[in-house]
């Protein structure tokens, strides 16, 4: 660090309704991927931090959850989970589909962080989708409600005004020491991240309902004198016949999810990768306390 000006450093919780973009943001803020991506809504699960430096400051982006109306306890697990990390944070920002408007998952946010009686930094995405003449007047709708302190135009996508809505949240976070060391740039333990990366691959090779029914546990983690990583992941199903579309014809589904997420985590760990890939049968893991902590879900969230 270097410089005569004070070091800052403070969280800063990214919240919104799903696909609106929050992990696609985390990851142009950070400068490099630290939150899984997919076109499907609720693809984040836990909270991930992501740590970038503006200056003497260092920002702790909170990727959250989606927050919408939950039905079955993961969601009002993941739910409570994103509200917990916008609780915590010295600011929020609260990330709007633009696209989409004010609609009833972005106005149930707002409402509550009003009832809450908290601030936020309204941040419009995917503006490069959308005409200017029709984002005034939901500027103008949203900022009447006198929940946010300020308004910024964004694609997160291509980057268009998010300097801008880093520099500014740098300048609001407090007078500190910096929490993590300067090339750090994500935190969240290895083997936590290599299962997420996985999980982006069902995802997006995946159709339907049946990416949600899925969970992945790292199970092994082999280090070798090479320097090479060994890593067997279990890719938890509820039903035989998901287990079957998740193997594909002759494996050969799997074998496509295996070497697109290998290739990923190897581009991320640095070094050379060797993933083992299970799928097993759990009919009632969205029940089970033990699968939601190997997914980093606080089990207790989910509670009414």
């Amino acid at each position: 660090m270097t410089g005569t000006a004070p070091t800052r450093c403070g969280f800063a919780a990214i919240i919104g309704a799903p696909n609106a973009g929050k992990s696609t943001l985390v990851n142009r803020l950070v400068g490099s991927k630290v939150a899984i991506v997919s076109p499907k809504v609720q693809t984040t699960r836990a909270r991930v931090l992501g740590i970038a430096l503006v200056g003497q400051v260092q920002i702790v982006w909170v990727d959250t959850p989606g927050i919408f109306e939950p039905r079955r306890r993961l969601e009002r697990a993941m739910v409570a989970t994103a509200w917990k990390g916008a609780e915590d944070a010295d600011l929020m920002i609260h990330l709007v589909d633009a696209q989409r408007g004010l609609d009833a998952d972005a106005r149930r946010i707002m409402e509550q962080l009003g009832a809450a009686g908290r601030k936020a930094i309204l941040a419009l995405n995917k503006i490069d989708a959308i005409r200017p003449e029709r984002l005034l007047p939901l500027v103008a709708e949203m900022t009447q409600s006198g929940v946010y302190s300020e308004t910024f135009m964004i694609s997160a996508l291509t980057g268009d005004g998010v300097a801008d809505l880093a520099a500014r949240v740098a300048e609001r976070m407090p007078e500190g020491p910096w929490l993590y060391p300067e090339d750090q740039i994500a935190d969240m333990p290895q083997r936590l991240l290599a299962a997420e990366i996985t999980r982006e691959k069902l995802f997006l090779q995946l159709h339907d309902e049946l990416p949600y029914a899925t969970a992945v546990e790292t199970e092994t983690w082999e280090e070798h004198r090479d320097g090479s990583v060994r890593i067997g992941q279990v890719i938890y199903v509820m039903r035989p016949s998901q287990k079957a579309i998740v193997l594909g014809r002759g494996g050969a589904r799997i074998k496509a999810i295996s070497v697109a997420a290998r290739q990923e985590i190897a581009e991320v760990l640095g070094r050379r990768v060797h993933l083992v890939l299970f799928v097993k049968e759990r009919p009632n893991w969205q029940d089970e306390p033990e699968a939601y902590e190997i997914q980093g879900i606080d089990w207790s969230a989910g509670e009414r």
